[in-house]
């Protein structure tokens, strides 16, 4: 299968919208070639805004282009996009429910080379948090290029997330993202495996060493992190009575927390969380850091194990 970046898919997208929405409008912190923003830039000119490096502004800015029926999209890192600029989105876009898209590239250990300062892994934590914010994690091209256009139609914050390796391009290319709504993969019975962003594909890797030891696992594809799918994932765990979750992200704050919160409160369930376990990242190869942290099929096959054996 052909492997493209999820940034391009976005990328991708924001052409599409700048082709049939003419309210979309795009502010870059100086990223336009990192966050393949420079087709729309190119375009439309007079809909683009180069703030530079002043992401607080960026954020202010696009809160107030709303007002006049605009609908931003703001694009740098996902580290900028959050924690450098928290303040600005709680206050000025999140608290009034703002039609603003965050759009964060560069998320996770992936960044790779660039190193623990820039490797956000508490994003999805900070952002879920937010009342009104909608929270986005696509899986590949495809995926991230229909959420794209499928966030400029819902009215209110959203916070889509996505990365720059190239990852499996698995997804149909002509899909309809639909925001809260999770995408069974694999259909089984022992284990529900519940992955999201760069981790579903490896969580469908997994399946297949997973069936040569007899283990049925059901993959379920978790886009949207807020607002959660929970009767998709209750009906699956009813069936398999027992979770993995998996993720290129915190394990606190992230898609097992809210799985395991959901769990928690309507049916109680072993669970396994595969994600980075209270810490930063470092600089190096994206898939050695994958590695190194616990994010892989095989760190998928192991947690099943583990957990069938707490049914």
């Amino acid at each position: 299968m052909e492997r493209k970046d999820t940034r391009s898919g976005f990328g991708a997208g924001l052409t599409e919208l700048g082709k049939t929405n003419k309210n979309v409008v795009a502010l870059c912190a100086d990223l336009t070639g990192s966050l393949k923003m420079g087709d729309f830039a190119n375009n439309h000119p007079d809909r683009f805004f180069q703030v530079g490096i002043a992401e607080a502004n960026m954020i202010g800015m696009a809160a107030g282009l709303t007002v006049g029926g605009k609908i931003p999209f703001t694009g740098t890192f996902a580290n900028f996009s959050t924690a450098r600029v928290y303040d600005q989105i709680r206050q000025s876009v999140s608290y009034s429910g703002k039609n603003v898209k965050i759009c964060a590239s560069h998320a996770g250990l992936t960044l790779g080379e660039d190193g623990a300062t820039h490797q956000t892994l508490e994003d999805i934590g900070m952002m879920k948090m937010l009342p009104n914010m909608v929270v986005i994690n696509p899986c590949d091209f495809n995926q991230t290029k229909a959420a794209t256009i499928a966030i400029a139609d819902h009215k209110g914050p959203v916070y889509l997330r996505f990365g720059r390796p190239k990852v499996t391009n698995f997804t149909p290319e002509n899909q309809k993202f639909e925001i809260g709504k999770a995408v069974p993969l694999v259909k089984g019975i022992d284990v529900s495996i519940f992955a999201t962003g760069h981790l579903v594909w490896p969580a469908l890797e997994s399946v297949k060493l997973l069936k040569e030891e007899g283990i049925s696992a059901e993959v379920i594809n978790i886009h949207t992190i807020k607002p959660l799918d929970k009767k998709a994932i209750l009906e699956s765990v009813k069936k398999t009575k027992c979770v993995v979750t998996a993720e290129e992200h915190q394990m606190n704050g992230g898609l097992g927390d809210s799985i395991a919160q959901l769990l928690c409160r309507e049916l109680p369930t072993p669970l396994e969380m595969v994600a980075v376990d209270d810490s930063f990242g470092e600089s190096g190869p994206p898939m050695k850091l994958m590695e190194k942290y616990g994010l892989t099929k095989n760190n998928i096959v192991s947690s099943v194990k583990k957990v069938i054996i707490r049914k």
